[in-house]
């Protein structure tokens, strides 16, 4: 109990820390063309089309792998289906923000809320983790110890990274250096931990998880920089349009089509359970034993 209680203190902290802060960011926004403008609400509309169809997939895909990997197939579910909510929440917000005059989107007065991604973030990107760790089927004692480093990393990495995102821009570069480090710690573990433990996995889904890893480094490497954009006073129309193209194509590579990956895993290792007739009833994550 005493790890859910930390994680908590440190969030509630930094949550603290945010609103204390002066001097944030202007939440106004810049005047748009209407391409612009365009742009970031058909990327939107792509991101909630794609949550939404990859959630259906998933979902029903449950019952195509062995009931030992479903579990993966489940999580993987709901990352989708939260990330879609959020991403409708965020469409609505888009267009509250703006109001269309002379050719131009200007702001409405109604400031558009990209918080909203702290959020999903919270949620969705320890449920990545949990999923990568679920769709391995590995030992109880190794899934759970997996498990609790990655989420307990990816939790303190979005609670430490929020307040310097709504905060002041001085304060911006030291919580962005401080939730570097479960970054850092999180792939220490997918690098080293994990590869530890594929010992026994089909050459096959080796590659797979190797995919998987160059994925979540490749999508997540989007946020950490465009983190830092305003640092080096890269602001305006421009900015803001291509920051919510990045985000919005980085969330789709790490959940959508990382979901893709996780799911071929768990039909390659379902194939290979009923060839040797492995298969066993209980996910290996939710606590059954060797």
């Amino acid at each position: 109990m005493l790890k859910p209680v930390l994680l908590l203190i440190l969030l509630l902290a930094g949550v603290a820390g945010a609103q204390t802060e002066v001097g944030g960011p202007d939440l106004s926004g810049p005047t748009l063309t209407a391409g612009q403008y365009n742009t970031v609400y058909n990327f939107f509309s792509l991101a909630i089309a794609a949550m939404g169809a990859s959630a259906v997939f998933f979902f029903l895909g449950r019952t195509q792998v062995a009931s030992r990997y479903r579990l993966a197939l489940l999580i993987t579910g709901l990352v989708v289906t939260i990330a879609g909510y959020h991403y409708f929440r965020i469409f609505n917000s888009w267009e509250a923000a703006y109001t269309l005059k002379g050719g131009l989107y200007v702001p409405s007065g109604s400031p558009f809320n990209d918080a909203y991604r702290y959020v999903d973030w919270f949620l969705t990107v320890p449920l990545l983790l949990l999923e990568t760790v679920a769709v391995l089927a590995l030992p109880a004692v190794q899934s759970r110890s997996l498990a609790w480093k990655l989420g307990g990393a990816a939790l303190l990495m979005i609670a430490l990274g929020y307040p310097g995102e709504v905060g002041s821009l001085a304060a911006r570069p030291w919580w962005g250096a401080v939730s570097s480090i479960p970054f850092v710690y999180i792939l220490y573990v997918l690098w080293v931990d994990l590869s530890r433990s594929m010992e026994r996995q089909l050459p096959e889904v080796k590659v797979y998880i190797r995919n998987m890893r160059l994925l979540l480094l490749l999508s997540w490497g989007v946020y950490p920089i465009a983190y830092m954009l305003p640092l080096f006073g890269i602001t305006g129309a421009g900015a803001t349009v291509g920051l919510q193209m990045g985000y919005t194509i980085a969330d789709i590579l790490a959940k959508p089509v990382f979901g893709i990956l996780v799911f071929t895993i768990a039909m390659i290792k379902s194939a290979q359970d009923s060839s040797d007739g492995t298969d066993l009833p209980n996910s290996r994550l939710a606590g059954a034993d060797d």
